[in-house]
């Protein structure tokens, strides 16, 4: 079985018993997979009670536990797990069954193939990104938490990994191509352009990771595809599902 769901931001209540019951019949060869903003690997250090409090929770739950990327994440602490080969594609394994699927990769999951590609640019950050060694930091946040401005910190709240590299974005292509451009679901953070500007109506703005999306979904076949990001949930079209606090089974 494999069940999907939207952004959790280390919040895995949704993954009780009372809430997700589902899971009485899982076991570890059945998958939850989280669409983005997993979290759920934040503080500065593997130290953290917290984080490991929630990483120790969800590596009890009988289910394996897969979540992309998001643009809420710290890639210094995500990016410093070794590289493993698993299903097909490359992955980080943060626990034995909570399991980072990398950019641009393809699983065979249940006999299903899957494309995953993490990452989104943020759109809460209008003041701007702090920088912890400019001389004028702390005028420059005093000034920003007086007017209650979003912002974020370089390496603390903010990574500019949030967003691809060209090599993840080429590697995704040629495993596309491997696959002869086919496969059964894709799942992402964010989404196309042309998505993007139905979700908001022209209140977003095109980038470099929704234009490759965009050429991805004329590119390639597939069933569904799912996404987080957008806090909704949606059906956007027949093919393109968006994801919040909303668990569904998709094989």
């Amino acid at each position: 079985m494999i069940y999907i769901t939207g952004d959790c931001h280390c919040n895995f209540e949704r993954f009780n018993t009372e809430n997700f019951p589902e899971q009485k019949e899982m076991s570890k060869e059945d998958y939850v997979i989280i669409c983005g903003d997993f979290g759920g690997v934040w503080d500065k250090d593997a130290s953290g009670k917290e984080e490991n409090w929630w990483l120790n929770w969800l590596e009890s739950k009988p289910f394996t536990t897969l979540f992309v990327d998001g643009n809420h994440e710290n890639f210094d602490r995500l990016y410093s797990y070794p590289v493993e080969n698993w299903m097909g594609g490359k992955i980080h394994r943060i626990r034995p069954s909570v399991i980072h699927l990398m950019r641009g990769q393809v699983f065979l999951i249940d006999e299903k193939k899957i494309f995953t590609f993490g990452g989104a640019r943020s759109h809460d950050i209008s003041g701007g990104i702090l920088e912890p060694d400019d001389p004028e930091y702390k005028i420059k946040k005093k000034e920003l938490d007086r007017g209650w401005e979003p912002y974020r910190i370089n390496h603390v709240s903010w990574w500019a990994k949030e967003m691809p590299s060209e090599v993840e974005m080429v590697e995704g292509r040629q495993n596309l191509a491997e696959h002869r451009n086919s496969v059964d679901f894709i799942v992402t953070h964010c989404c196309s352009s042309g998505t993007q500007a139905i979700l908001g109506g022209g209140m977003f703005t095109p980038d470099e990771l929704t234009k490759y999306f965009q050429e991805v979904r004329e590119t390639v076949q597939f069933k569904k595809w799912f996404f987080g990001h957008y806090h909704d949930n949606r059906n956007v079209n027949a093919e393109e599902i968006l994801l919040y606090e909303q668990i569904i089974r998709i094989a």
